[in-house]
């Protein structure tokens, strides 16, 4: 078993894990790029049926969307600071640099109020308010909020694959938040890593 503060579960060591869960440690680094096992998916490294499912989600998300990568990750790490989630934040700003969002945007998700506050263009605005709702109210959305998101040019495919990111983000966070690994943003193993060349050279530009 391997630990990280504050975690109320076991986190199994990837030098530890066998068989099943040994093949979905190798499946995570495949689906997130990485070459090691982010801590979220070691949460539930007790339990690889449910580390399967994560997996499963985490994969069609973000390897299989029809919308642009950055904007896939904006929704997620700005559900993340809705949801006041700090590790998801981190996580998810590091990866909106690495396919080419700035600098500035993370910075600013990360002390933002409001869509209002984020320096994005109208129509990204409009949808991460409508986001925004689904997080806080989701019983509250009307067909007018649905209608506003369409006039600003949003397609109901791209609205339905935001809705299913932002979705899994309000599970993930209450997961990690939940199980005691939300609590900072360098909790994040990823968020602690070197950007890829070019987009560090973007973001410190």
């Amino acid at each position: 078993m391997d630990g990280n503060p504050g975690a109320r579960v076991p986190l199994i060591n990837e030098a530890d894990a066998t068989g099943q869960l040994a093949e979905l440690y190798g499946r995570a680094k495949e689906v997130t790029g990485l070459d090691f096992v982010p801590d979220m998916f070691r949460l539930v490294s007790s339990r690889p049926e449910l580390m399967g499912a994560m997996l499963a989600g985490f994969d069609g998300v973000f390897n299989h969307g029809k919308l642009p990568r950055q904007t896939r990750e904006l929704i997620s790490a700005w559900t993340s600071k809705v949801n006041q989630c700090p590790y998801c934040v981190g996580t998810h700003s590091f990866f909106l640099q690495a396919f080419g969002g700035s600098a500035e945007l993370a910075k600013a998700i990360a002390t933002a109020d409001s869509p209002d506050d984020l320096p994005v263009d109208a129509r990204t605005r409009v949808l991460l308010h409508l986001l925004t709702k689904l997080s806080r109210s989701a019983y509250r959305i009307t067909d007018s909020d649905w209608q506003v998101a369409r006039d600003a040019g949003w397609t109901d495919d791209d609205l339905l694959e935001a809705f299913f990111c932002a979705a899994l983000f309000n599970f993930i966070t209450r997961l990690v938040d939940g199980l005691g690994l939300g609590t900072s943003t360098t909790s994040s193993r990823i968020s602690q890593q070197d950007l890829p060349g070019g987009a560090e050279a973007a973001a410190a530009g």
